[in-house]
This record gives C-alpha cells, sequence and structure tokens, in this order.
C-alpha cells in the first residue's frame, strides 16, 4: 500500500469502528427486556405521587440543613410506556442484556405503602437501589429484600420505614453500601425540646448477626436505628470498612476500640449514644481518619498525644463527652483540621493557645467547656472562620474587639456569657453573617438600628436579655431575616411595623415583653409566619384567638401564659391547620371547639388550665394520624366521655394526663407512646397486661393513684426500652417480677408505698444502667442485697420501712458502690456491726469538686421529661424532694439493730451531707473524723448507747444546721464556737452527763466550758456573764449568716428548688 494512503486507511478504519461502537451502545441502550419495563411501570403504579416536607421547620435556614432544600422531583412521571426504560430517569441497564441492575428513586416524591409483593422485588439482577428521601407510610421493611442477592448497594434512609429489621438482610453477602438511617419521626418543638421517634429497630437480631455475611462492606450508616445493645466486638474485623455511622442508636456498653484502627476506615459517625462508652487508642501514622464525631457519647480518659497522626484529619467533634485532662499540644499538628467541636467538654486548664495557629479551621465551637482565662487574641487570626461557638465561656462585660477580623464569619454564638454592654455596633461589619445568638446575656439598652446592615442575616436571637426601648422596626425590613427572637426583654413593642406585609419572617419570638392588644393586630400582618411565640405578654384584655387564623401560613402558636378568648362561632378555624398549638396557663374551661377541625396537629398542650368533666368524644379524632405530644396535666379532667381499651392516636410519642381528677379504670395509651404520666389521679383497678404492647415505652410514670392488683411482670421481661417505672404511692401487691431480662435498660425503678411482699429478685442485677431503686415503705422480707454492687450506676438505693433484716456487711463479699449518693435503709431490722471497710468503696460521698457542684444538675431521664424525686428524713423533718441535684447525698440507717462502735472511716466521707444513724445500738464514742465532713448539714445521733464526749472538731462544721445527740451516754461540757452556738437544749438531751449554756446544767463557775476560753484566760477578769451574752449572740448572728449566705445549704432554698413537701 502507498503510503501516502495509510493515513486515510486509518482514519477510515477509525470511523467504522466507531460507528460499530455507537451502533452496538445504541443497539444495547435500546434492549430493555419487556418483563423489566413491566416490573417498573407497575412499581409506578404502587405509589402516589407526594412532596416529603422538609425535616426541619421551614424557618431554619438552607445553611443549617442544606440537603434538604436541594431539588427534589417525581422521577417516575417522566416514564412513558411507549419508551425504552433504560433510558428512563433513575434507571440503569446492563448494557450486555437489558436487564436494569439500579435503580435510584431516591427524592422522587414516592408515597405509599412498600409491601411485600411489590414489583420491586421482581427486578432480580438489581445491583444499586437507592429509595432515600421517599414516605413509605411508616411500612416494615419485606423480608423480600433478601432475594435481592446481587446487591451491592442499599439506601433504604429517610424513607418513612418502621418495625424490626428483617434477617434476611443479612443474606446480601455482596453488600458494599448499607443505609437505613435516619429512618424517624421529627415532632416539632415542646418549649425548646425536639424529639426523635425512631422507627427501625434491630433489637430482635443483633448487629452482629446483620453483619455477619457482608465481608465486602465499606459503609454501614444506621444512624437513629435502635440498637439499645453493645457492639460486637466483630464489628472490628471488617477490613474494608470506610464509613460508619451510628447516630443516635441507644448503644450501649464499651465500644471496641480497635474499630478507630481499621486500616481504611476514614468516617466515624457515635453521636448522641448517651450510653456507649469507650477510650481512644493509640493511633498510628498510617490511619486514613478523615472525620471523627463522638459528639454527647460516654467517651472519657485522657485524649491521646497521637492524636497527630492522623494527617488527614478534617472534621474533630468531642461536644459533650467526658475526656478530661488539658488538651494536647499535638492538635496543633492537625493542618487539615477545619472543624472542631468542644462543647460541654471536661477538657480542663487554660484556652489552649494553640486554636489560633490552626488556620484552617471553619467551624470551632468552644461553649459550655471548662476552659478558663482569657480566650487567646489569635483566635482572630483564624481568617476562614465560619461558625464560631463561645456561649457560657466567657469571662468578659464587653464582647472581645478582636473577634472583628473574622471577616468571614456567618454563625456566630455568643449566649449566656453575661455581657452587660450595649451590642456591639462592629458586628454589623462582618456582613456575611447569617446567624446572631446573644441570648441569656444582659445586654443593655436598645437594638441598634444598624444590624439592617447585614444584608444576608437570617436568624437573630437576642432573647433573655436587659434590652429596652421600642424595637426598631427597621429590623423588619431585613430582606433575608427569617427568625427573630425578643423574648423575655424589656422591650417595647412597636404600634406599627414597617412594611410587615413583605417580610419574610417566618418565626418571631415576642414573649415576656411589652404589649398591648393593638400590636396583635399589626403582627397579624406577617403575612409569611410560621412560627409565633407571644406566651407571657400580660395583655390587659384577652388574646383573641381569631386574629391568628388570618395567618395563612402559621403552623406553630405559643399563647402560654395569656388569657385566651377562643370563639365558637368562626369559619376560618376550620380552614386553619396548625402543627404546634401551645395553650398553657390560659384559664381555658372547657375543649375548644375549634379543634375538632385541627387534623394535622403534632403537638398540643393544654396543661395548667381550668378544664373539666369529661373528654369528649370527638376528641379522640384531633389530629388522629399526626398527634405526638398530647398534654393535659394540670387541670380538673374527671372521665372520658366514651372510654376506649386503647387511646387512639397512632403517632403518639408522649401523653401526659397527669395531676387531674380521673377516677377510672387505667388507660393504655397510644401503642407508639414512649413516654406515658398519669400519676396524681384516682385511676383504680389494675394495669391490664396490654400495656406492654406499648414497645416503645421508655417512661410510665403513674405514682399517687389508686391501682391495685400485681405490676404486669411482662413490663420488666419483655421491654428493652423501659427506662423509668415509677408507680409509688398505690396499692400494688403480690411479689415482684422475678425475671429481668438481659439488656433491661431500667435507670429508675421506684415502687415506694405498696404493698408488695417477698424478695428482691436476683435478675434485676442484669438492669446495669439502673441509678435509682426505691422500694421502700413495702412489705419486702428479704436480706442486704450484697450482689447490688455488680450494679455500676446505682446512686439511690431505698428500702426503708420493709422487713428486711440481718447484716449489710459481709466480709467475702467485697460491697462498695462507687456511684451511691443515697442510701436509705432505715426501720428495718438490719443488724450486726459497721466495720470501718463498710465505706472505703463509697467514692462518690467522699469527694465533689467544685466542677460537680458547678456543674450539678437535677436527676433526671435522657429525655429530661421525668425528673427523680425521693422521701427522706432531713433534719429531723420527712421532706419530698421533688427534685434530686446530682451532688445531693444522703445515709439514713436509722431504726434498726446496728450495735459497735460508729466507724471512723464515716469520715472520709467528705461530701455527705445528711447523716442519720438514731435509733440503733451504737456504743463507745463519737468519731472526731466527723469533723472532716466539710459539707455535713444534718447529723442525727439521737437514741443510741453512744458514751463519752462530744468531740471539740464538730464545731468546725460551719453547714451544720440540724444537730441530735439526744438520748445517749454523753458526757462533759458541749463545744462550744461555730454552729453549736445556735443549738437548743433538744440536741443535748437525755444526756445526764453533759453540761453547758444550752441545758439547765451549767458547766463550772458559770462559765462557758470552751476550749476557746481555756485558751483565752489570759485576757483579764474582764470576761463575764456580759462577754458570754455577746459570744452567744454573734454565734447566733454568725449561724444565721452562713445558713442564709450559703444559699445552697438553706432548707427555704430546698423548698423553692426542690420543690420540697414537708411532712410532720
Amino acid at each position: 500500500m502507498n503510503h501516502q494512503y495509510l493515513p486515510l486507511f486509518l482514519a477510515s478504519c477509525l470511523f467504522f469502528i466507531s460507528r460499530s461502537q455507537t451502533a452496538s451502545n445504541t443497539s444495547s441502550q435500546h434492549h430493555c427486556l419487556p418483563d423489566q419495563s413491566a416490573y417498573l411501570l407497575q412499581l409506578r403504579q404502587e405509589f402516589v405521587e407526594k412532596r416529603m416536607y422538609t425535616k426541619y421547620p421551614e424557618y431554619y435556614s438552607y445553611y443549617d440543613y442544606p440537603d434538604y432544600y436541594n431539588g427534589s422531583y417525581p422521577k417516575m412521571k417522566s416514564w412513558k410506556v411507549d419508551s425504552d426504560c433504560c433510558s428512563w430517569d433513575g434507571v440503569t441497564c446492563d448494557p450486555q442484556n437489558g436487564e436494569v441492575i439500579g435503580l435510584d428513586l431516591s427524592n422522587s416524591w414516592l408515597y405509599g405503602l412498600l409491601n411485600s409483593n411489590s414489583s420491586l422485588f421482581s427486578l432480580r439482577h438489581l445491583r444499586k437501589l437507592n429509595l432515600d428521601s421517599n414516605n413509605f407510610s411508616s411500612s416494615t421493611i419485606p423480608s423480600e429484600f433478601g432475594q435481592l442477592v446481587r446487591l451491592t448497594h442499599l439506601n433504604l434512609s429517610f424513607s418513612f420505614l418502621h418495625g424490626r429489621i428483617p434477617s434476611e438482610i443479612s443474606w446480601l453477602s455482596n453488600l458494599v453500601s448499607l443505609d437505613l438511617s435516619s429512618n424517624y419521626f421529627e415532632y416539632n418543638f415542646v418549649g425548646d425540646y425536639y424529639y426523635n421517634y425512631k422507627l427501625l429497630d434491630l433489637r430482635r437480631i443483633d448487629l452482629e448477626a446483620l453483619v455477619q455475611n457482608m465481608t465486602y462492606l465499606r459503609e454501614l450508616h444506621l444512624d437513629y436505628v435502635n440498637i439499645s445493645s453493645s457492639l460486637p466486638q466483630s464489628l472490628a474485623n471488617l477490613s474494608s470498612l470506610t464509613s460508619l455511622t451510628l447516630y443516635g442508636c441507644n448503644l450501649q456498653g464499651e465500644f471496641p476500640s480497635n474499630i478507630f484502627l481499621l486500616p481504611r476506615i476514614k468516617f466515624i459517625d457515635l453521636s448522641n449514644n448517651g450510653k456507649l462508652a469507650g477510650f481512644l487508642p493509640k493511633f498510628h501514622s498510617r490511619s486514613s481518619l478523615k472525620q471523627l464525631h463522638l459528639s454527647s457519647t460516654n467517651f472519657s480518659g485522657e485524649f491521646p498525644n497521637s492524636i497527630d497522626n492522623l494527617w488527614s484529619l478534617s472534621v474533630l467533634d468531642l461536644s459533650y463527652t467526658n475526656f478530661f485532662g488539658e488538651l494536647p499540644n499535638s492538635i496543633n499538628n492537625l493542618k487539615s483540621l477545619n472543624y472542631l467541636d468542644l462543647d460541654s467538654s471536661n477538657f480542663s486548664g487554660a484556652f489552649p493557645p494553640f486554636i489560633g495557629n490552626l488556620s484552617q479551621l471553619t467551624h470551632l465551637s468552644l461553649s459550655y467547656s471548662n476552659f478558663h482565662g482569657q480566650l487567646p487574641s489569635t483566635l482572630g487570626n483564624l481568617a476562614k472562620l465560619t461558625y464560631l461557638g463561645l456561649a457560657k465561656i466567657l469571662n468578659y462585660r464587653e464582647v472581645p474587639s478582636f473577634l472583628r477580623n473574622l471577616t468571614q464569619l456567618e454563625v456566630l454564638s455568643l449566649s449566656q456569657n453575661n455581657f452587660d454592654c450595649g451590642f456591639p455596633i462592629w458586628l454589623t461589619n462582618i456582613t456575611k453573617l447569617r446567624s446572631i445568638d446573644f441570648s441569656g446575656n444582659q445586654l443593655k439598652g436598645k437594638i441598634p438600628s444598624e444590624i439592617s446592615r447585614l444584608p444576608h442575616l437570617s436568624n437573630l436571637d437576642l432573647s433573655q436579655n436587659s434590652l429596652t426601648e421600642a424595637i426598631p422596626s427597621v429590623l423588619f425590613t431585613i430582606p433575608s431575616l427569617s427568625t427573630l427572637f425578643l423574648d423575655q426583654n424589656q422591650l417595647i413593642v412597636p404600634l406599627k411595623f414597617q412594611n410587615n406585609s413583605l417580610s419574610p419572617l417566618h418565626a418571631l419570638g415576642l414573649s415576656e415583653n411589652k404589649m398591648n392588644e393593638s400590636i396583635l393586630r399589626s403582627i397579624v400582618n406577617f403575612t409569611k409566619l410560621q412560627m409565633l411565640s407571644l406566651s407571657s405578654i400580660n395583655l390587659k384584655g384577652k388574646v383573641e384567638l381569631n386574629n391568628f387564623f388570618k395567618l395563612k401560613e402559621l403552623r406553630s402558636l405559643d399563647l402560654s401564659g395569656n388569657k385566651v378568648l377562643v370563639s365558637k362561632e368562626n369559619i376560618n378555624s376550620t380552614l386553619h391547620k396548625f402543627s404546634s398549638l401551645l395553650m398553657s396557663s390560659c384559664n381555658l374551661t372547657e375543649f375548644p371547639d375549634f379543634l375538632k377541625a385541627q387534623n394535622e396537629l403534632q403537638d398540643l398542650d393544654l396543661s395548667n388550665n381550668n378544664i373539666e368533666g369529661k373528654i369528649p368524644k370527638w376528641f379522640w379524632n384531633v389530629g388522629k394520624e399526626t398527634l405526638g405530644y398530647l398534654n393535659l396535666s394540670f387541670n380538673l379532667l374527671s372521665k372520658f366521655e366514651q372510654p376506649l381499651v386503647v387511646l387512639p392516636w397512632k403517632n403518639m410519642y408522649l401523653l401526659d394526663l397527669s395531676s387531674n381528677m380521673f377516677l377510672e379504670s387505667f388507660p393504655i395509651p397510644p401503642l407508639s407512646t414512649s413516654y406515658f404520666f398519669a400519676s396524681k389521679n384516682n385511676f383504680t383497678g389494675s394495669i391490664p397486661p396490654i400495656i406492654c404492647k406499648v414497645h416503645a415505652l421508655e417512661i410510665l410514670e403513674v405514682s399517687n393513684n389508686q391501682l391495685t392488683g400485681q405490676i404486669p411482670q411482662c413490663l420488666l421481661n419483655s421491654s428493652n426500652s423501659l427506662a423509668v417505672l415509677a408507680m409509688k404511692n398505690n396499692h400494688f401487691q403480690g411479689n415482684l417480677p422475678k425475671t429481668f431480662k438481659n439488656g433491661c435498660s431500667l435507670v429508675t425503678l421506684d415502687l415506694n408505698h405498696n404493698q408488695i411482699h417477698g424478695k428482691i429478685p436476683r435478675s434485676l442485677a442484669k438492669c446495669k444502667m439502673l441509678e435509682v431503686l426505691n422500694l421502700g415503705n413495702n412489705k419486702l422480707n428479704d436480706t442486704f442485697p450484697f450482689w447490688l454492687e455488680s450494679l455500676p450506676d446505682l446512686r439511690i438505693l431505698v428500702l426503708r420501712a420493709n422487713r428486711f433484716h440481718g447484716p449489710i456487711w459481709d466480709p467475702h463479699v467485697n460491697f462498695g458502690l462507687s456511684k451511691l449518693h443515697v442510701i436509705d435503709l432505715s426501720h428495718n431490722n438490719f443488724s450486726g456491726k459497721l466495720p470501718s471497710e463498710f465505706f472505703q468503696n463509697w467514692s462518690a460521698i467522699s469527694r465533689v469538686t467544685s466542677y460537680d457542684k458547678s456543674q450539678s444538675r437535677y436527676m433526671a431521664d435522657a429525655s429530661n421529661y421525668y425528673t427523680d424525686s425521693l422521701t427522706i428524713v432531713n433534719k429531723g423533718v420527712e421532706l419530698e424532694l421533688v427534685k434530686i441535684l446530682t451532688i445531693f447525698t444522703a445515709i439514713d440507717l436509722s431504726n434498726n439493730r446496728f450495735h459497735g462502735e460508729i466507724p471512723d472511716s464515716v469520715g472520709n466521707l467528705k461530701a455527705l451531707i445528711v447523716l442519720n444513724l438514731s435509733s440503733n445500738n451504737f456504743m463507745s464514742h463519737i468519731p472526731s473524723s466527723l469533723g472532716n465532713l466539710v459539707d455535713l448539714e444534718s447529723l442525727d445521733l439521737s437514741r443510741n448507747s453512744i458514751s463519752g464526749e462530744i468531740p471539740q472538731q464538730l464545731t468546725s462544721l460551719t453547714f451544720l444546721e440540724y444537730l441530735n445527740l439526744s438520748q445517749n451516754q454523753l458526757f462533759g461540757p458541749i463545744p462550744q464556737g461555730g454552729q453549736f452556738l445556735t443549738f437548743q437544749s433538744s440536741s443535748f438531751e437525755g444526756n445526764i452527763g453533759l453540761c453547758g449554756f444550752q441545758l439547765s446544767k451549767k458547766c463550772g463557775n458559770n462559765k462557758i466550758p470552751t476550749f476557746e476560753m481555756r485558751n483565752e484566760s489570759s485576757l483579764g477578769k474582764g470576761f463575764g456573764w456580759k462577754v458570754v451574752v455577746i459570744g452567744y449572740a454573734c454565734g447566733f448572728v454568725i449561724g444565721l449568716v452562713t445558713g442564709h449566705v450559703v444559699t445552697s445549704r438553706r432548707t427555704h432554698w430546698l423548698v423553692r428548688n426542690f420543690g420540697v413537701n414537708l411532712h410532720t
């Protein structure tokens, strides 16, 4: 061939090859098998087209939740019968045979049940299936997914699936990616709280069984799946794993640390698993880890210096963890780090100076942490920072001016810092700001109109300050402002807002400000409002509910604490649909009629009103399909007009009927309920076993009723979710349930004041998370349960007023409850001696640091809906502590038959507040070591056989408010000084050998027999009765002042903050 034609020949060949391949590809693209097309068309018929609501209220900006603002559309709408299915939107075919191998219907507006006979399961060649972000109407996951054995990628996230995950999923041994995450209902806020009701359940088959065959697995995403167990060590055998997300799965136990060292792991998210413990290993330099999220877990220990081996780490979230010590300087070497969150962490020491050197940071949050000192000014060098959280951590009167250098800031949170200045005008020069939070400070003066210079501002929170004067109406002209919270100030709301009909405002909070009736008529012109909070605005007249029906987009309304006028004749009320309606303390006397038309309600609060009589039968249809939160507590309700076996709402998670006057048989809450409160009523009869069909029940509070019968056995042996069982002050009889199952989730078991007899079942030891065990005032007849030492988190143990007997010490049992704060064994028949070893392992009562005191809180369940309560004898009075501070400590062994010496080791319990050993047979002397109990407020050693002198060291107990040493065999002078100058004769009577000015028997020469006086005798003869009176008066005043200045120690403070009830 002539060489001059060679290029032409080659070009021709390439042309024909290209045409041939094109023809082949075209042929394959149109090679859609008829059965595949039929299956897909049938699948389209199984669902209706319905756009999903965003999972977050629309008044949150897209900046916070961008994923839910991306476009979605009905992909199946474009599928045509006469076209090739391989070209359809979301469909991928095998180019060789036309089989459908990929189906991406994410965000496709699918609505309806996903049934087991769906044509989806006829697509047996599927390799990739993505059904993310649809609404399958709480369908269960069909077991037929197990037939799609070729699947390598399965995504069922955000699809409103519920129920048990079928074991057949484990048959998918080729899976590379499995995503079942975020199948939950999220209800709008009640107060400031969001509730996520988990739909998927992995408790019947554990995680190990689910993934045991998935040896190729690279991505495992199970966020919000209810696992409620520990993680198997075998998870560390998934050597290909690159991404593991287990957010909010109720994980327990200790996390297998080897998972952090998997060779390919890049992304780990264990956040929001409060009962998941663990520690971080020593990281090696070959680690690929890029993101580590441990927020709201119980991880602890010192943070490893080897963190700098994670050279590619970009995200580190340690917020709400228990790591302690100083933050290692090695973090300074993480040059790729752009996200650092240390909110509410336990790291100590000064603000880490190296943080200002992390030049790539875009997100930094140190809110509510324990760092102290001055904020390093080098923070002003973080030029890329877009998010800065410094809530409740700064010790400044004004906002640090070096923050003005952060010109890229978009979100700034400086709440609860006690700034007592005006709003910093220079902030308005940071023009990219989208969100500003100054809530909970003491900002003074007026709100500057210069805020309107921020063109991108979407969220402004200035609530809980001391701002005065009129709200500048120019605020409402900011084109992007969607949320504005000005609650709890001293602001004067303008009579008329400028251009309010053009405002994009979606959420407005004006609660607890100065308003009048004309303001309401102006507010209702904010036509885009979706959330409005006007609680406790203290109008002279009534708030007319009718006004708010004009706001067509309004979904959430809070009028609590106002006098609300509800008209019975309003046509608009039937057209307006609320999702959240809070009308607590509104002087309502009946159920408002307009509720009859509210079939989209998610939250309804009618508590603290005067609604009396029956719940009308029409009320059962209010939000029947949607209602998740219903609070009817503190009313005068007495009956159900139409009693039902099970209350009807399908998606209820919290139902509160407490503090009414119900005189009915016990009602069964909706089967979806997680929190049920029915205390302080007159419910009668027994609790039916059907209560055990409420599978998601976490709190059952039925105290203070007239309930009888036995406690249903199934409550404790069939539920893994039950965390609080509170049944005190009823008439329950019989034995305690004998069988507590493995995986028991009980945190509080309160059966005080019933008629339960028998023994405490040893299977209770399976409840490893138990913190409160209150079995007082029953008829239990048993020996001391030494096996309770296997409960590592037990904080309160009450066995008072039963028939327990025998010793509480066994030298062969290493008894020690390291977290025990309160033990009440009073009014039993316990006997024997208390050796010094008995109190050695009670570390929680041995030491309470200043940090513990500063972080003290009320004992409550994880949801904060339930707070523990306790009745205890304190300072000679029986008190009902409606709330219990975590630093409260008490030991009550009174009214038993203990004998021998009071052990010196009691003096090691330096955090003890109440000690009651009265009415026993203790002998010998009062240990001088009791003078070490520096926090002691109440000491009762009365009615024993204690002899000897009263130790002088007790005068050093500056917080001691109550002392009872009466009816013993003490002798000698009563020590003087400190609080002893305030105690009356009743503290010492019945000790014929004692003398002192408090008693009729004086000590020689009418002088006060004190250690101090003997050492002060050289002051001369002038020390006579006048000095005695002056000394007594001064001591009395000192005692009173000490008792009132240290407000955390006084009885009135208990009454105010604990809601204490006094029992005589």
